[in-house]
């Protein structure tokens, strides 16, 4: 895994003089991957390492904290993502009081040019810094050029006329429409988690689950999808309900993947499932027998759209 730092003021100076994406890369979605590129480019211009520049906790849930889930990518898999494009070194710059309170110019002279000793720096149109968003793309431009600091601002991202953005794949994910936010990924969105201690009633009607925590991630539709889970380095196929299981009157929300053609202990460790596809929305049934029915048929269906 690539060195991550969570203070400025601790980079060390083997990862300072680089080329710096700035950005949060929730979903490290393609406009954000045309965003690496470009600081790639830079950074090989320059002879000098690819850092990013990121926040934790993302700043909504910092101003908003009684927010809902709403991440497409926990810090695990947003690493993971970063280095797959690139990136060499992560500032994932904690973001507490003492950082919201940093002003615009701060940010540029303590933090890129002092913490990071950016050379470069190259963030989206719309990006914004500094207490209360003091600082916007026009600062920035303008302090890099009296401050000997190159800067590049990438024009929006767009297919067919929409911009790829975290925020439209969130809606394409609560819809349930996972092929579509496969799309503006570029890569099939993944929930990342422990598998729990469930109450085991899979096993008592022949389709043993593991139950995988949710976390902060985003809450996709309710209901069955055909997934793909990685067990061991390998991506296995599987089928998994996302829900409150009203037929068991279990009104907690859940995550249960049933594996195909798997048998072995998984509690305690950390699984990561990527949806492929949607089947069907959550439903009530008249009993057990009505749901066993049903959940052989959805790994039926399962099975078929991963073939």
């Amino acid at each position: 895994m690539i060195p991550v730092f969570d203070q400025w003021q601790q980079v060390p100076a083997a990862w300072k003089g680089g080329a710096v994406a700035l950005g949060n890369f929730d979903g490290v979605h393609r406009g954000h991957q045309a965003l690496l590129a470009r600081t790639a480019e830079h950074a090989r211009s320059l002879g000098a390492p690819l850092v990013a520049l990121t926040f934790e906790p993302h700043p909504r849930r910092f101003f908003v904290p009684d927010t809902g889930p709403f991440r497409l990518t926990l810090p695990p898999a947003k690493l993971r993502l970063l280095e797959q494009f690139g990136v060499q070194a992560v500032l994932a710059q904690r973001f507490d009081p003492a950082f919201a309170a940093v002003t615009a110019d701060a940010f540029v002279d303590d933090v890129l040019r002092g913490g990071l000793g950016a050379r470069h720096v190259v963030c989206g149109y719309d990006f914004t810094f500094g207490a209360r968003r003091g600082g916007n793309v026009e600062m920035l431009r303008a302090r890099g050029t009296e401050r000997g600091l190159g800067v590049t601002i990438l024009d929006p991202v767009m297919r067919e006329g929409e911009i790829y953005s975290s925020t439209r794949i969130r809606e394409a994910l609560r819809a349930g429409m996972v092929r579509e936010a496969a799309e503006l990924l570029g890569h099939e969105w993944e929930i990342e988690g422990v598998v729990e201690q469930g109450d085991q009633r899979g096993r008592t009607i022949g389709f043993p689950t593991a139950n995988v925590a949710l976390g902060e991630h985003l809450r996709p539709r309710f209901g069955v999808y055909a997934v793909r889970a990685l067990i061991e380095g390998e991506w296995r196929k599987a089928v998994a309900n996302l829900g409150k299981r009203p037929t068991v009157g279990k009104l907690q929300e859940n995550f249960e993947v049933h594996l195909f053609d798997f048998t072995g202990d998984l509690y305690g460790k950390a699984l990561r499932v990527a949806l492929v596809d949607f089947i069907r929305p959550e439903m009530k049934f008249a009993g057990l027998d009505q749901l066993k029915a049903q959940i052989a048929a959805d790994g039926q269906t399962a099975r078929t759209l991963l073939a």
